[in-house]
């Protein structure tokens, strides 16, 4: 009986903590989800169309849908994006580790640094006070309209890695240049030991974009739905005119 207690012991120490996989098909609206935008973001609508949720926003300020606990620690994050419509200069990303209006940020822009060229980011970034710091800056195309694209952001401790369509872009370590006074700097990703917890999101400046089938995985997430099988049973619900935070 003794040895039995033992063996049941060790095996319950072994077992690590649950990891479960959250899937947002937006079939049942954005009952999960809150906004996070940067400072001065103007309106956008939105509206779930064949549970897909269409976001516009007109302004150059990025729109966020967050969901999640602050607590939450490694993770990653799953985002497939169809863009449908470029306003003008903007982005489209995924958020992780978001606590109050802090986050790291991913994302595919042509807006910042006053550069045309377009570029993938991964930042540091406070939306409240306008402030952030660069974790990575390369030259990419910009995201294909009217094609589905898949983003990833996966956190572990102090490490990220952000991926496209399957192909990883940078993690922790990887080498940049960062084009400064005419000068180009090389430098290397930072890690993320800044931002410990937090729950995680997708967003837009300048686009009108499809998301779907959402998907975050990893230690504490609580499990949620299934992807979807039936498009035809899919309803339309449209929303508009979000509250500015």
């Amino acid at each position: 009986m003794r040895f039995t207690h033992i063996v049941t012991l060790l095996c319950c120490l072994s077992v690590p903590a649950s990891a479960g996989t959250f899937i947002e098909t937006f079939n049942d609206g954005l009952a999960d989800w809150q906004e996070l935008n940067e400072h001065d973001a103007v309106p956008c609508t939105w509206e779930i169309i064949d549970a897909e949720l269409e976001m516009t926003n007109p302004g150059g300020a990025a729109r966020f849908f967050t969901t999640g606990d602050e607590t939450w620690q490694d993770y990653s994050i799953e985002v497939n994006v169809k863009p449908i419509e470029k306003r003008g200069p903007g982005n489209i990303g995924i958020l992780a580790r978001v606590k109050g209006s802090r986050a790291i940020w991913c994302l595919v822009s042509d807006l910042f640094l006053k550069d045309p060229e377009s570029k993938v980011m991964c930042i540091s970034r406070d939306f409240d006070e306008k402030t952030g710091e660069a974790l990575y800056i390369k030259p990419h195309r910009l995201l294909r309209l009217d094609k589905w694209s898949k983003l990833k952001l996966s956190v572990s401790r102090d490490h990220f890695t952000f991926s496209i369509n399957g192909k990883k872009i940078t993690e922790t370590g990887d080498p940049f240049i960062l084009l400064h006074g005419g000068e180009e700097l090389m430098l290397k990703t930072k890690d993320i030991a800044s931002h410990p917890t937090g729950s995680t999101g997708f967003g837009l400046a300048n686009y009108t974009a499809r998301f779907d089938n959402i998907t975050i995985t990893g230690e504490g997430i609580p499990d949620k739905g299934g992807l979807s099988v039936m498009p035809s049973a899919k309803l339309t619900t449209t929303w508009a005119s979000l509250k500015r935070f």
